[in-house]
């Protein structure tokens, strides 16, 4: 049986060629192909190792953010001595405000307040598992705070110096400025695109495209000042310049407009031209006209392409920083006129990471959180993109 099996091995990996000469079939060593292999195989993982490091360090730094008490010097002191066992006394009127249920904290000792009358406050005592302690006059107060989830996502006053998360502001003007720019990027860039793949000659798309996608190759803080500089004097010239402010969210959002526009067409042109001819000649053979074939057969047949070059242009914009840093406003603004400034998300995070901020402090705390939010909504998108690609996926044959 040993003796059968050798020789059926030999006649599979042992062959004659046209002159009758043997030759050998056994797959043979290719280490540079491997090489390859492995090397492709190490991006891949590293690509993926970096996105969980990412998510990671978010995560855990939104983790502090949402559970941890962060303290700020309120600049406010008590004016006497205490005891352990005072929960009455008095403090400056200078430095910040107190209300009853703040939770503040003298030395070591953190205290609940329970009432607050001028400049009189009574507390409760070793809070927290603190231990109530003597405190001399002059002691500092530090004020507690802790953002809850619900308060992150149903407020509209974004202040972390003064203890007010509600993010919905910048969600807000994040929104505004994607939809605009998806009012500008999408129409033309799906026509542009249409123009590549129906009409333009091969010379003519050989010139055009590349001079298209020049576009993309531009510093996007050089579109950031195009629209403050030219977009917004243009709508004021328009609309009047006591109705658009300076800093505005429709200037940035028709600049960001211009800057995906190259990868919306350039993506809806490839999803275009991978439509087979012959649908196309079909068209013809019927009598349809060229722009009849290009909207009623060529799109419908390129549909999960072009929804995905939205979707990703859609993410594009949403992540846009610099162009909304500049010309949005640098301020947090919980309003729905285009023409009035706020302070998108990516914008907010510019700002607050460029100042003077303390480490693990309330801010810089939350910068991490929104970059969170920013991720979720991202990935979201992704997803959709996804299944709507295999929804509408056209097969050919």
């Amino acid at each position: 049986m040993t003796d059968q099996t050798e020789t059926i091995q030999t006649r599979i990996v042992v062959g004659k060629n046209s002159n009758n000469e043997t030759l050998n079939l056994r797959r043979k060593a290719r280490p540079f192909e491997a090489l390859i292999q492995a090397t492709l195989f190490i991006c891949g993982a590293l690509s993926i190792l970096t996105t969980i490091g990412i998510v990671y360090e978010l995560g855990k730094e939104s983790l502090g953010f949402f559970t941890r008490r962060l303290w700020t010097d309120t600049n406010k002191t008590i004016t006497q001595s205490i005891s352990s066992r005072d929960t009455v006394f008095t403090v400056s009127t200078t430095g910040g405000t107190l209300r009853a249920g703040d939770i503040v904290r003298l030395g070591d000792e953190i205290m609940q307040v329970t009432q607050v009358e001028g400049a009189t406050v009574t507390v409760l005592r070793g809070q927290e598992a603190s231990q109530a302690a003597e405190h001399k006059e002059g002691t500092e107060f530090f004020l507690g705070s802790r953002v809850s989830l619900l308060e992150f996502f149903t407020k509209t006053d974004w202040n972390p110096q003064i203890g007010r998360f509600g993010i919905w502001p910048l969600v807000n003007a994040t929104l505004m400025t994607s939809v605009i720019a998806m009012l500008v990027a999408l129409p033309v860039g799906l026509s542009v695109a249409i123009y590549l793949s129906e009409y333009a000659s091969e010379r003519a798309r050989s010139i055009l495209k590349p001079v298209l996608e020049i576009l993309a190759g531009v510093p996007t803080v050089v579109y950031g000042y195009f629209a403050l500089n030219f977009m917004t004097p243009i709508l004021r010239s328009i609309f009047g310049a006591s109705v658009v402010e300076i800093y505005n969210t429709a200037s940035a959002g028709i600049v960001i407009g211009i800057l995906i526009l190259p990868l919306v067409s350039s993506m809806s042109e490839d999803a275009l031209s991978a439509v087979p001819r012959a649908l196309r000649e079909a068209a013809y053979g019927l009598g349809a006209t060229k722009l009849e074939t290009a909207i009623k057969i060529v799109v419908p047949a390129a549909l999960s392409g072009i929804t995905a070059a939205f979707i990703v242009a859609i993410s594009r914009a949403i992540g846009e920083t610099m162009v909304v840093a500049i010309a949005a406003g640098a301020g947090p603004n919980f309003t729905f006129n285009p023409f009035r400034p706020a302070e998108t998300m990516t914008g907010h995070m510019v700002r607050i990471s460029g100042g003077d901020l303390s480490y693990d402090s309330i801010d810089y705390n939350s910068i991490f959180a929104i970059g969170l939010l920013l991720f979720f909504i991202t990935l979201g998108l992704n997803i959709i993109s996804q299944r709507i690609v295999r929804r509408f996926r056209e097969v050919y044959e």
